[in-house]
C-alpha cells in the first residue's frame, strides 16, 4: 500500500465499517474520498503529517462518524476537508480549534454536525475560499480574522448559536447566515456595551452553549440567565452550578455596577484576577468549589469572599489530585475585610449560623414547594376550557416558559412537558401533548372564526376546512377543522401525525403549528396566518382575484423557499420526513411574498432507508411520481418529482392537470417535455406574463432543465433537494427583488448561499487547467449532499418525450 495515492469509494452501501489501522501504511496517500460509504466510529489518530505527509484531500462526508477532530489534523497540509452530514445521534462534535493551524485549507465543510464552542482564529489562512459550518452549535462572535479574509468566496454560518454583532464580509463573498443564531441585532451594527462586556467575560469560559441559547437580543437585563439588573445596570451575576470550564475573566472588572458575583460549584481553574478587587460596589464574591489556585487578591473589608473547596488556593500552581481525593474542605470558607483572617472565636458562631441558615432555607423551600403544588392543582382545574389560551413565548422554543391567560389573569408557568388532560366542554377532553405549543379551547376557536362561518373560510383540503380567525391579543390564525366524521381511520391518524410532526419540525419556510384543540369529536389545528394565501391563487387565479402576475424574480425566490423547506424535511431535521402532497395550494405566501410549505397532514416519518410501502396513496394527481402512483413506494424522490411539477407550473403558468387543454396537453409534465425539445416551441410555452430578455431567458432555461431532471421517470435519475437548492440559489443571486425589506428580522434569502459546491464543480467541469495526470487527486463531488453537477450521477443526458 505504500504506493497508493488516491482512494475514491464514494456512495457505496457497505456494511458499517471503521477506517482500518492498515490505512496508515499508505504513506503516499494524497486523496482519500469516502463520502456516503457507511463509515462508523471515530477518526483514527494516525491522520497526521508523520503518517500522511502528502495528504491533500480528505472527504468523509455523510457517514456515521462520531467523536472529535483528531489533534493530528493540525499538522496535515490538507487543501479540502469534508466532514459534513454525519448521521446518527452522536455525530462529530467538540471544538474545531485544530483548524487554526490548518492554514493550507481552501475548502472546509463541517455542516450538519454537533460541533460547538467558538470559531478559531483565521488570521493565518491565505487561500481559504469555501467555509460551510451551518447546522452546528458554534458559539461566540464571528472572528474579525474570518470577516476580513481576502481569499474567502463562500461562507455558510446559518443555524448555529453565534453571538455578538452580525458579521460583515467582503462584497464578493456569498454569505448565508439565515436561520437560528444569537446575534445581538438582526442587521450589522454595534452591540450594547453590556452585551460586549458579558461576551468578553464568557470568552475565557469558551462561550458556554447554555448562555448562547438563552442570551437573546441586545438587552442583558431582559431575562438573561444568570444576570440581574438594577436601573438598567448589571448588579448581580450568578453562574453557580452551570458546568463552566475555563478561567475567571479579569473583564468582570468592567462592570462597575456589579455588587454580587457568584461562580461557585463549577470547574473553573486559574487564579482569582486582581482586577476584581477594584470593583467599587462589590459586596460578595463566591468562587467556592472550583479548581482555582494562586493568591487571593486583597479585597475591601466590605466584601465577603467565599473560596472553600479550592484546595490549591494560595499555591502558585495546581497540584495533581490523588485517586479518590476530594476538594480541600479545610480551606477557609469566608474571608472578611483586609486580608480576611477569621478569628477562631468566631468559628463556632459561623458554624451554628450556617447550620441554622441551611435549616431555614430548607423549611422555606418546602413551604414554597407546597404552595407551588397547590397552585398547579388550581391551574389544572380550570372551570372551563373556554377560558384557556396558552401562548408560546418564542415560537419554536421548547425550553421557554409560556404565558397562560385564564379568565383574564396572566401567570407564567413552565413549558407543557408531559401529557395532561383538561376537562372538555362537550363531554370530550382537550388533550395536551408534549410540545411547546399553545392549547386553545374549542369555544375560543368558535368565537374567533365566527362559529366557523363560511365568510371565514380560507380553503378546503382533503381532511377538512381552513378558517381565518383572530385571537383576543390580535394574533391572526388559520384554523384547520377536521371533518366531524373523520374521527377514526385516516382522519384521526392524520391528526395525530400532524401534531407529532409539526411539534418537532421548525423552519422559516414551513408553516408553523401555533396550537391545537382536541375536544370530543372536534379535531383542530391552529397555524400561523399567511395573508397572501396560496401560490395557486397568484399563479392561476391572479386575474380573477385582481392581483398582479408574479414576476420572474419572485417566482425564483418562491421556488427557492420551497426547495429549502423540503430539503430541511428530507435531510436537515433530526429524521427525514416526506411531504407527499407538494402542490401550489399547499404553498402559502406572506405579505413579503416569501413562501412557506403547509399541510403536513400527509407527512409520514420515513423509516430506515427513506423508503416505505404504503397501501393507501396520498397526494394529488398531476403531482404524483410514477412509481408512487403505480406501486405506492415512498421515497424522498416522490417530493422531488412534485417539486419539478411546481417548477413547470411556475415556468408556464399552467396547472399540472388542465382539462381545458387538448387531450395531448392535459398533463403538464408530458406536454412540457415535448415543448422543451425545440427552443421555439419552448419559448411559446413560457408564461406570457413573464417579461423575457436575454438574462431572464437563460435563467428560465436553467430552471426548465432542473424541472425536467426532477420529473425524471426513474427515481434514481432525480436529484436530491439539496441540488435544487444549489441551482436556484445561484440564480436568485442574480435576481434581487426591488422591494426587499432590509428590516426583515428573518434575514433575506436573496443573500443566501451560492452553494459551496457550485464554484468547485464549475472549476472542475468547465475549465480546470489541471493536468490529467493529477485528475485522480481531484475531490469527487458527485455524491456529496450539497454538490451540484449539472447532471448528477444517473441523470439522463437530456429529458425528452421518450422519458414520459
Amino acid at each position: 500500500m505504500s504506493q497508493l495515492q488516491a482512494v475514491e469509494i464514494d456512495d457505496n452501501p457497505f456494511q458499517a465499517w471503521q477506517l482500518p489501522l492498515s490505512l496508515q501504511n499508505a504513506s503516499a496517500l494524497q486523496n482519500f474520498s469516502a463520502n456516503s460509504a457507511n463509515i462508523v466510529g471515530k477518526i483514527p489518530d494516525f491522520f497526521n503529517s508523520d503518517v500522511f505527509p502528502g495528504l491533500s484531500h480528505l472527504h468523509l462526508a455523510i457517514n456515521g462518524i462520531e467523536g472529535t477532530l483528531p489533534s493530528g489534523f493540525s499538522s496535515l497540509e490538507l487543501q479540502t476537508l469534508w466532514m459534513n452530514g454525519q448521521k446518527g445521534d452522536a455525530k462529530l462534535g467538540g471544538d474545531v480549534d485544530v483548524l487554526q493551524n490548518m492554514t493550507s485549507l481552501t475548502q472546509v465543510w463541517l455542516h450538519q454536525n454537533s460541533f460547538s464552542g467558538p470559531l478559531p482564529d483565521f488570521s493565518g489562512f491565505q487561500n481559504l475560499e469555501d467555509l460551510s459550518l451551518r447546522d452546528n452549535s458554534f458559539t461566540g462572535p464571528v472572528p474579525p480574522s474570518l470577516q476580513s479574509l481576502k481569499s474567502l468566496k463562500v461562507v455558510n454560518l446559518t443555524n448555529n448559536l453565534l453571538q455578538g454583532p452580525v458579521p460583515v464580509f467582503g462584497s464578493g463573498v456569498v454569505v448565508d447566515m439565515s436561520g437560528l443564531n444569537s446575534f445581538c441585532l438582526t442587521k450589522p451594527g454595534n452591540c450594547d456595551s453590556r452585551v460586549n462586556a458579558l461576551l468578553s467575560i464568557v470568552r475565557s469560559m469558551g462561550y458556554p452553549q447554555r448562555f448562547a441559547e438563552n442570551w437573546k437580543g441586545n438587552d442583558p437585563c431582559s431575562d438573561w440567565i444568570g444576570i440581574t439588573c438594577s436601573n438598567g445596570n448589571i448588579s448581580v451575576i450568578n453562574f453557580q452550578k452551570m458546568g463552566l470550564n475555563g478561567t475567571i475573566s479579569p473583564d468582570f472588572a468592567s462592570l462597575k455596577s456589579l455588587q454580587r458575583l457568584v461562580l461557585a460549584d463549577n470547574n473553573l481553574t486559574g487564579p482569582i484576577p486582581e482586577e476584581l478587587a477594584a470593583l467599587p460596589v462589590l459586596t460578595q464574591l463566591n468562587v467556592a468549589n472550583n479548581q482555582l489556585y494562586g493568591n487571593v487578591p486583597k479585597f475591601k473589608s466590605s466584601v465577603a469572599v467565599t473560596i472553600s473547596g479550592n484546595k490549591d488556593i494560595g499555591k502558585d500552581k495546581p497540584s495533581p489530585s490523588p485517586p479518590g481525593s476530594s476538594p480541600n474542605s479545610t480551606a477557609p470558607n469566608t474571608i472578611e475585610g483586609n486580608g480576611g483572617q477569621k478569628k477562631s472565636s468566631h468559628v463556632l458562631v459561623i458554624v451554628i449560623a450556617v447550620v441554622g441558615g441551611v435549616l431555614l432555607i430548607a423549611l422555606i423551600a418546602l413551604l414554597a414547594f407546597c404552595l407551588y403544588r397547590m397552585k398547579q392543582k388550581r391551574l389544572s382545574k380550570v372551570q372551563s376550557p373556554r377560558e384557556l389560551v396558552v401562548h408560546p413565548r418564542h415560537s419554536g422554543s421548547d425550553n421557554e416558559s409560556v404565558k397562560i391567560t385564564v379568565a383574564g389573569s396572566s401567570v407564567s408557568v413552565g413549558n407543557v412537558s408531559e401529557s395532561q388532560t383538561v376537562p372538555g366542554s362537550e363531554g370530550g377532553d382537550i388533550q395536551m401533548v408534549e410540545a411547546g405549543n399553545m392549547v386553545i379551547s374549542i369555544q375560543v376557536l368558535r368565537n374567533v372564526t365566527n362559529n366557523f362561518s363560511e365568510q371565514n373560510i380560507l380553503g378546503q383540503g382533503g381532511f377538512g376546512t381552513v378558517y381565518k380567525g383572530e385571537l383576543h391579543d390580535g394574533t391572526k390564525i388559520a384554523v384547520k377543522r377536521m371533518e366531524i366524521g373523520a374521527i377514526s381511520g385516516k382522519g384521526a391518524a392524520e391528526f395525530k401525525s400532524e401534531i407529532a410532526v409539526l411539534t418537532k419540525v421548525r423552519h422559516r419556510h414551513l408553516v408553523s403549528l401555533l396550537g391545537y384543540c382536541l375536544d370530543g369529536n372536534e379535531k383542530l389545528l391552529v397555524y400561523e396566518y399567511m395573508p397572501q394565501g396560496t401560490l395557486s391563487r397568484h399563479l392561476f387565479n391572479w386575474l380573477e382575484e385582481g392581483l398582479k402576475p408574479l414576476e420572474w424574480n419572485r417566482r425564483l425566490t418562491i421556488a427557492l423557499d420551497v426547495a429549502r423547506a423540503v430539503e430541511y424535511l428530507h435531510s436537515l431535521a433530526h429524521q427525514s420526513f416526506i411531504h407527499r402532497d407538494l402542490k401550489p395550494s399547499n404553498i402559502l405566501l406572506g405579505d413579503d411574498m416569501r413562501a412557506k410549505v403547509a399541510d403536513f397532514g400527509l407527512v409520514r416519518l420515513a423509516p430506515e432507508g427513506k423508503a416505505s410501502i404504503e397501501t393507501r396513496i396520498a397526494g394529488t394527481f398531476g403531482y404524483l411520481a410514477p412509481e408512487y402512483a403505480v406501486t405506492g413506494r415512498v421515497t424522498t424522490k416522490v417530493d422531488v418529482f412534485s417539486f419539478g411539477v411546481i417548477l413547470m407550473e411556475l415556468l408556464t403558468g399552467r396547472r399540472a392537470l388542465d382539462e381545458t387543454q387538448p387531450e395531448d396537453s392535459v398533463h403538464l409534465v408530458t406536454w412540457f417535455r415535448r415543448m422543451y425539445i425545440n427552443k421555439d416551441t419552448f419559448r411559446k410555452a413560457i408564461d406570457p406574463t413573464i417579461e423575457l430578455d436575454e438574462e431572464t431567458l437563460a435563467s428560465v432555461h436553467t430552471v426548465a432543465e432542473l424541472a425536467g431532471h426532477c420529473c425524471a421517470r426513474e427515481p434514481y435519475q432525480r436529484p436530491d433537494m439539496g441540488h435544487a437548492v444549489n441551482v436556484l440559489a445561484s440564480l436568485v443571486e442574480l435576481w434581487k427583488p426591488s422591494d426587499q425589506n432590509p428590516e426583515d428580522i428573518y434575514g433575506i434569502d436573496l443573500d443566501m448561499s451560492l452553494p459551496q459546491a457550485l464554484k468547485k464543480w464549475q472549476a472542475y467541469e468547465g475549465g480546470s487547467q489541471m493536468e490529467s495526470s493529477s485528475s485522480s487527486l481531484l475531490p469527487s463531488l458527485d455524491n456529496t449532499q450539497t454538490s451540484i453537477p449539472t447532471r448528477p450521477y444517473g441523470f439522463a443526458e437530456s429529458f425528452t418525450s421518450a422519458d414520459g
